[in-house]
């Protein structure tokens, strides 16, 4: 699957958001400094309680898309991630190619995580389709992923949990 570089690693982005570990005030501004790369220069990182919730909306939205289960469900969620994001695209050649960055270069942090994350997961679900987005079924995982295999088959977010889940599915058909 060849998904368009900035479009899907926006949507990388918005993976790791909806798994991150929501625990304790200050996750979404350690989150925002292991990205830091998709703010501008200079934007503040340090998140308020309340951004620190926001940012943890945006990051269940996702969720929410990723386990939609028809079409009508997608729409609804993403529309419901879209309402949050304020885009004022502009083009922008700074690594070398020419690309949109989907936020304003004076937006806080908040604002970049959520326009980037909202515009870069609609912008991919729409060109490819919103099966592309799961679930891993492994037993206790529920970490969000994108499948880019060439059938759309993909049922694990990692081969770690995809070899776990043939292990434990082998030992159960051993024992019975």
């Amino acid at each position: 699957m060849d998904y368009d570089g900035y479009g899907s690693d926006a949507l990388e982005l918005a993976v790791d958001l909806a798994n991150a570990d929501q625990a304790g005030d200050g996750w979404a501004s350690t989150f925002c400094a292991a990205h830091h790369e998709w703010f501008t220069d200079g934007t503040e990182l340090a998140l308020t309680r309340t951004e620190s919730r926001a940012a943890g909306t945006t990051g269940d939205l996702v969720r929410q898309v990723a386990l939609a289960e028809s079409q009508a469900e997608v729409v609804e969620r993403l529309n419901a991630l879209l309402a949050l994001a304020t885009p004022k695209p502009y083009a922008t050649d700074h690594d070398g190619s020419l690309h949109l960055h989907y936020a304003a270069p004076e937006a806080g942090a908040l604002e970049q995580l959520t326009t980037t994350v909202a515009m870069g997961l609609s912008q991919v679900v729409v060109q490819h389709g919103w099966q592309r987005l799961g679930v891993c079924a492994a037993e206790g995982c529920g970490n969000v992923y994108l499948d880019t295999s060439r059938n759309g088959s993909r049922r694990y977010c990692s081969n770690t949990c995809s070899s776990r889940s043939t292990v434990a599915a082998y030992r159960a058909r051993q024992k019975g």
